[in-house]
Parts: structure tokens; sequence; C-alpha cells
């Protein structure tokens, strides 16, 4: 039998990246996966890449209103989630100097503030021995110029699954952060104005991370798959650092 036979998963950012590697995953390990986004093309090309037990929803995870839509349809079709993966996220440099109240907001609102109203919105959807997975990052324990917004919301993250392992215990519900390493996916490209401006950004992280290489997203998929599933049924409130060793050394 596959490891999520008959769960049910709801998915942020599962679109492209990471978030559609491991809907993919999910399906394939027996799961239907509910994904949601802003951009409805998106949505029907990663609804086509998955293929099958895929539930698509138009949907903005930092508005709470758009969050109650999403957990209103999970209920009425298939009544109960499994799993929940935070993933939706973004990151944009800004130097101390050049930060702006924007760009803090920006930040904030979908990487800090969307994944508890997230959690909040399908917790009482949630079965015992349930699983969320609040996918973080290495950058959480690392200092990397330009980066305050980005590593202080995945570093919220970490905390989150500490304080909700306590909270949730009662319920039978883990809660686990996967904080990836350098990750080939569009996100990466999002940070560099030109091909040049890419190839430097990732020639700067091959200097930092010991297996020499970036990670890709199937990668991720399998370990967001190991915390979703019965693999890791004796942690909780753990972090799960799948970054080639970035963040280790």
């Amino acid at each position: 039998m596959s490891s999520l036979e008959g769960k049910i998963a709801v998915i942020s950012g599962g679109t492209t990246g990471i978030g559609l590697a491991i809907a993919q995953r999910f399906v394939a390990e027996g799961a239907h996966v509910f994904i949601f986004g802003r951009r409805q093309a998106q949505l029907d090309e990663a609804a086509k890449l998955i293929g099958r037990n895929v539930t698509a929803i138009q949907a903005d995870v930092t508005s709470v209103d758009d969050l109650d839509r999403v957990a209103a349809a999970v209920k009425e079709e298939k009544g109960v989630v499994d799993i929940v993966v935070s993933n939706a996220g973004l990151t944009e440099q800004a130097s101390i100097d050049t930060l702006t109240p924007e760009h803090f907001d920006k930040t904030f609102n979908l990487n800090a503030r969307a994944p508890v109203f997230l959690v909040q919105k399908l917790l009482p959807l949630m079965t015992g021995g349930g699983s969320i997975v609040l996918v973080s990052s290495a950058m959480h324990v690392m200092g990397i110029p330009g980066h305050t917004t980005y590593a202080a919301t995945k570093a919220a993250l970490r905390s989150y699954a500490r304080t909700w392992a306590a909270e949730f215990k009662d319920r039978g519900i883990r809660v686990n952060t996967l904080s990836p390493g350098v990750t080939d996916t569009p996100i990466l490209d999002s940070q560099a104005a030109s091909p040049e401006e890419r190839e430097a950004l990732v020639n700067m992280y091959l200097g930092m991370i010991p297996l020499g290489r970036l990670a890709r997203a199937d990668e991720m998929a399998s370990a967001a798959l190991f915390l979703a599933s019965d693999q890791s049924s004796y942690m909780t409130g753990a972090d799960l650092m799948d970054d080639g060793g970035v963040g280790q050394v």
C-alpha cells in the first residue's frame, strides 16, 4: 500500500516549484490533494501536471476570507483533512538600508502571517494522527546579507512548529518544519534580473553548499512525504534540515 493511501492533503503554493513537486508526490503515494493560488492559469497547468486526485481552488493565502472558502470547499468535498503543507512564500532580498515597510509587510504577510490562519481554518477538519508541515528554510539558522525579512519569517515558522506541537498534542496532530537548502525552482529565478545575474547568484550559493549543487524540488518532496506520513510517526516539533549541509557547517 502507498504511504498516503486515502489521505487528504491541502498544500498552499502547490502550483510551482517545491509545492507542485510535493503535490505530485503525494498523489503518487495515494493522496487526494487540494492546491490553491491566485492565478487561474497556473492552477490549471498544475492540475494538468498532477493529473488526478487533485482539486484546484483560486484563492489568495494572505486573505482570511479566501482561506475560509478553501476550508469550506475541502469540508464539502472530503469532510476531513489529514495533512496540511504550508509552502507558499516569497524571497525578495533587501539590505537594511533599502528595506521598506512595503517590503516588510509583503514578506511577513505571505511567509509568516498566512500560515497561522491557514492552520487555524483547517484545524477543525483535521483528524487524529494528522500532520502539519511548515516549509521553512535553512536560512532561518543562517546570517546572509539582504535576507532580514525572509530569514525572520522562516524562523517564525520554526517557532510555530514548537508551539503547535505542544498545543495540538492532545488532538494527536504532529507539527514539523521542513527547511530546504537552495533549491532549483522558479523562486530562485525571481531573485535575478538576468541570466547572468542568476548565474552569479547560483555560484555564490554553490560556494556555500557542502554537497556542491542545488537541491531538486523532488528531493524536497521526498522529505515532505516523510514528515506527512507515518514514516515520521514519532516526530513532532522538529526541524528537518534537507539543505545539502548549507545550514550545518
